[in-house]
């Protein structure tokens, strides 16, 4: 028999209920009613939690928010927050700070590239008071990045491998000037390559690596992206050709 707990209220609605219920009549069935002198706890959230701290109050995606983000237009104002439910007043500790992250800088998505994401409050988006850009790493920056996931993905760093991690970097980094300047709508993400790299860490051909990581874009996108590794590709060998030649 499967004991249920509920208020009094709720008591006496279910019993009205089971009456002309034929279906519950068929079971058995034992309620315990409850008073309500049940003691309400108050436990806080991560807001309240960072502002008692003095943490990092972190709003990843802030953009995906609805215009229920507004009730935190107190908390960025840095002076506190009365909270009603425990008669409580709490105000920030050395430390506290507010950090948010936005694909569109809370302007929203014409384009669709970032569907889902809303165009914030001007009033909200005014108590930040510094917005940072982050752009992609450069191409040493990005090297470094690939060689330490190549590491951990037990990638040898013999002079093919290296090499690979190079043509990758080449290869995005015109992708994204041409991107930049309006030639294509896609664009190749440092999370792409390392994507790539993971790939290769299973398949163990980067021909194969490359195509099933661009299998997210159209065929004629892919079709570019993929002419143009090969190109870059080629370009190396017919250089290392050369040096050989010459020597």
């Amino acid at each position: 028999m499967n004991t249920v707990a509920i208020d009094e209220i709720d008591f006496h609605n279910f019993l009205d209920w089971s009456k002309s219920n034929e279906y519950i009549q068929d079971y058995n069935y034992d309620i315990v009613n409850i008073d309500n002198s049940s003691e309400t706890v108050w436990h806080n959230g991560p807001v309240i939690e960072a502002l008692q701290r003095g943490a990092i109050l972190l709003l990843d995606e802030i953009d995906l928010a609805s215009n229920k983000i507004l009730c935190l237009q107190s908390i960025l104002e840095g002076t506190g927050i009365f909270l009603k439910k425990i008669g409580k007043f709490v105000r920030p500790k050395a430390g506290f700070n507010i950090i948010a992250t936005a694909n569109t800088k809370g302007k929203g998505s014409d384009d669709g590239r970032f569907i889902g994401t809303n165009i914030l409050n001007e009033a909200f988006l005014e108590r930040f008071p510094v917005t940072f850009e982050q752009d992609y790493p450069t191409l040493t920056v990005e090297k470094k990045i690939l060689t330490n996931v190549a590491a951990s993905l037990k990638i040898p760093m013999v002079k093919e491998h290296e090499d690979f991690i190079n043509h990758l970097c080449t290869w995005s980094e015109i992708i994204r000037k041409t991107f930049a300047d309006g030639g294509i709508d896609e664009v190749i993400s440092t999370r792409r390559l390392v994507h790539v790299l993971r790939a290769y860490s299973i398949f163990g051909k980067k021909e194969k690596a490359i195509k099933v990581c661009l299998n997210r874009f159209d065929d004629e996108t892919k079709t570019t992206f993929v002419e143009l590794y090969d190109k870059i590709d080629a370009e190396f060998v017919n250089s290392n050709n050369q040096d050989i030649k010459e020597e």
